[in-house]
């Protein structure tokens, strides 16, 4: 499959390099962060050759392209200068409810170390059929024992990355705290004092963080406000050197104090309510998770079951709930798709099948079939339910159980293996030959709607490229047509290279003007919203309804005033009207503290606009037009 030809498709669908705030990409899905998604039609993307579907959740729309991602990905930044939306502030906000919110946090943690843990979980497995015919005291085996160990043992450190990029703190030094509670002499100092461990006479709780997952998410969460803590009472100039110092000192005690036995505290009554469930309803919970896992995989969660899944490998019975569901869904995924590629007569449909079926039946990986086949064909959805749910009783009635950690499909089988149950394997090949079996069967006599086959040709491609270019067109006149900015406070204009300050005298920022204020009041100048209002009420954040951001910077270097002078009247995310009165400030005040008052207003959207006009280089009252962008 040509992934160029792909990737310049899915651009010109998605609004082009300009609709484009960020891309990432997890195992199967692009993750777009769009400047206006309504520019996007859905259906337009699915028809793309490639593409197995679409979702939109958290901020982001998903396209769902499979095992090749990173490919496609790769062929994508060919195209354009885009950033990465793994950082957690580039997301659009979106209400959640907690639990929601709870899961997307460690969903959104797990999915960028999945690789690791997969990659050592393989290892692991090849240990256990290794183990049957190799001694433990073997240096081969030892060595792989310790490459298999490795990312589940630091895994702390792995997740302190992406967790800090999650909540926008610094995931290094996340990663430097998670360091401490893995530190060898940390360790055995818990082990190994008698009467308990205090700092600065305070108890440090005994707990182990090698393995856990919560421990270091709710530790980078705490982080990420001890970082605006200190980032507003060190002085500028010390900044380099004494903000991080400072960070960890604070952050390392607050981690083996409080958030530290916390976490591990959560993950032990998770660990606790599994075993519970896995000990006393295992077939009522089989079949429950088995039929419902196409849905928890459509919506990213099943991430987010991974500390439960975890902490249950740790123990000698293994994991009976996540790995056994996952395995029935994928290959009952597998299985519909080979049905419905052999039943077919659409060409397209039966190639988009059989490579789903075998992703899912040889790597586990199911999107491309969930996406591509089972949702919109339907009753292979059905079928795919139904099967799992009833393998899933039998599964739950042996009591079928996971000792390693891989994505659950035929070639990882062998993480079933059990050194203490030694017909698990068996129960383990058994469960898949009725999830295959009953799904096929299931897919095949349940039917489908046959898709119609169109023969493509250069007149119905020509007729489909006119109309987007008609449609795209028309959303980005309606975008980007001029758009008046209002001045938001009165004073002298003067151009951005008068300011005393390359940051917005070299327009690195965008394009726009600057006011020499002459009273210390900021009024709205749009319709729109308030996107960030800094902490030290200096700098404010616009977004207006049609699109225009702007940045409104009270003087220079006033940052350093913590908020001294400033009274804001808006918060974050306040819809805002033009003439509002948003923020004021004592002119003279700052002036005496030696700033200048100088106020850059900036579009930071430049690049979405093909001209932007300033209408004055006169003195200005404030809601008198100013700019107009175009």
């Amino acid at each position: 499959m040509d992934y160029s030809v792909i990737a310049k498709k899915i651009l010109d669908k998605v609004g082009g390099e300009k609709n484009i705030i960020s891309v990432t990409h997890c195992m199967t899905r692009l993750r777009f962060v769009l400047k206006n998604e309504e520019m996007v039609s859905d259906d337009q993307i699915k028809a793309i050759k490639g593409v197995a579907g679409v979702m939109k959740k958290a901020g982001q729309y998903q396209i769902i392209i499979g095992n090749d991602v990173a490919k496609c990905y790769k062929e994508l930044l060919k195209l354009g200068n885009f950033k990465d939306s793994s950082n957690g502030n580039q997301l659009n906000k979106q209400k959640q409810n907690p639990v929601m919110s709870i899961l997307d946090v460690i969903s959104g943690c797990m999915a960028p170390i999945i690789p690791a843990i997969i990659g050592a979980g393989m290892i692991k497995v090849l240990i256990i059929i290794m183990g049957f015919f190799v001694s433990d005291t073997n240096q081969t085996m030892q060595l792989l024992t310790v490459m298999g160990d490795c990312a589940f043992y630091f895994m702390p450190v792995l997740i302190a990355y992406s967790a800090g990029k999650k909540f926008n703190t610094n995931p290094y030094m996340v990663a430097a705290v998670a360091g401490v509670l893995l530190h060898p002499n940390f360790i055995a100092l818990l082990n190994n004092a008698t009467g308990g461990v205090y700092f600065l006479g305070i108890p440090v709780t005994s707990a182990s963080y090698s393995s856990t997952i919560i421990p270091i998410i709710l530790t980078a969460w705490g982080m990420s406000y001890i970082e605006k803590l200190v980032e507003k009472i060190t002085p500028s100039v010390t900044k380099n050197f004494l903000k991080p110092a400072l960070i960890l000192l604070i952050s390392a005690p607050v981690a083996f104090i409080i958030l530290g036995p916390l976490g591990s505290l959560i993950g032990n009554g998770l660990a606790v309510v599994v075993l519970g469930i896995q000990n006393h309803a295992s077939v009522v919970a089989m079949i429950i998770m088995a039929s419902a896992m196409p849905f928890i995989v459509m919506t990213g969660m099943h991430w987010a079951f991974i500390p439960v899944t975890m902490a249950a490998l740790a123990t000698p019975v293994g994991e009976s709930l996540m790995l056994p569901a996952m395995l029935i869904s994928n290959l009952a995924q597998g299985s519909a798709c080979m049905a419905v590629a052999l039943k077919s007569k659409n060409s397209n449909m039966k190639q988009i099948a059989s490579a789903s079926g075998f992703s899912a039946l040889l790597a586990g990986v199911t999107e491309p079939g969930l996406y591509g086949v089972s949702i919109p064909l339907k009753r292979p959805m059905a079928a795919i339910c139904i099967a799992s749910g009833i393998t899933g009783a039998f599964a739950g009635f042996v009591r079928l159980a996971a000792h390693a950690f891989a994505t659950p499909s035929i070639v990882s089988l062998p993480q079933f293996l059990s050194p203490e149950k030694s017909n698990n394997i068996v129960m383990a090949f058994v469960t898949a030959g009725i999830a295959i079996v009953l799904s096929f069967v299931l897919t095949w006599f349940m039917g489908f709607e046959d898709p119609v086959e169109v023969e493509e040709n250069d007149e119905t491609e020509d007729l489909r490229e006119q109309t987007d270019a008609k449609k795209k067109k028309l959303d980005t006149e309606n975008l980007i047509e001029g758009n008046t900015i209002y001045s938001p406070v009165s004073g002298k204009t003067i151009p951005l290279n008068q300011v005393n300050d390359p940051t917005f005298s070299a327009e690195m920022i965008g394009k726009g003007f600057a006011i020499i204020p002459s009273e210390g009041k900021v009024y709205a100048p749009f319709d729109g919203e308030v996107v960030a209002i800094f902490a030290t009420k200096h700098a404010l954040g616009l977004k207006s309804d049609n699109g225009i951001e702007l940045l409104i910077h009270v003087g220079l270097e006033t940052v350093s005033l913590n908020g001294k002078h400033f009274t804001a009247h808006v918060k974050n995310e306040q819809k805002i009207k033009k003439g509002d009165l948003m923020l004021e400030f004592d002119l003279e005040a700052i002036t005496e503290d030696g700033y200048e008052t100088v106020t850059p207003v900036i579009v930071s959207n430049t690049a979405d606009y093909s001209e932007i006009m300033s209408l004055t280089d006169n003195d200005v009252k404030a809601l008198e037009p100013v700019m107009k962008v175009m």
